[in-house]
């Protein structure tokens, strides 16, 4: 659907610039550990007229946001829903890991399972099938 301006002209959503979650001040390192050292995504630098905290990471087509918020409480509903090419091979390394693995309903097209990051934060992990 496309909305219009003021001036007559067309405006559309296009796409998705990225996805950002919420994590205790801090927690940075436990976050490289997760994102970068478990889930395999690149950490990419931050625009130095931002906030020093938080960090972000890409991988694929996604680009991932943690920023440090003071009052932070997990995100237990709300979730970024990450595609992956090996969901086998990510949840035996989740696992071997320490980290919790919940199957759900399945979903036509898709292998799924949910994990959490270091804070609490609600991930779903899926595979096309």
């Amino acid at each position: 659907m496309r909305w219009l301006r003021r001036n007559g002209s067309s405006v559309a959503v296009v796409g998705l610039d990225h996805v950002q979650l919420a994590i205790p001040a801090g927690g940075e390192a436990q976050a490289r550990g997760f994102y970068a050292g478990l889930l395999g995504m690149t950490e990419i630098a931050k625009p130095a007229q931002l906030s020093p905290q938080g960090c972000w990471f890409t991988g694929g087509a996604l680009n991932l946001h943690l920023g440090v918020d003071r009052g932070f409480a997990p995100a237990r509903k709300v979730h970024p829903a990450l595609l992956v090419d090996d969901l086998a091979a990510l949840r035996i390394r989740l696992s071997e890991a320490g980290c919790e693995i919940r199957d759900d309903k399945q979903v036509e097209g898709y292998a799924r399972f949910f994990t959490e990051d270091p804070f609490g934060n609600r991930i779903e992990l899926m595979e096309r099938v």
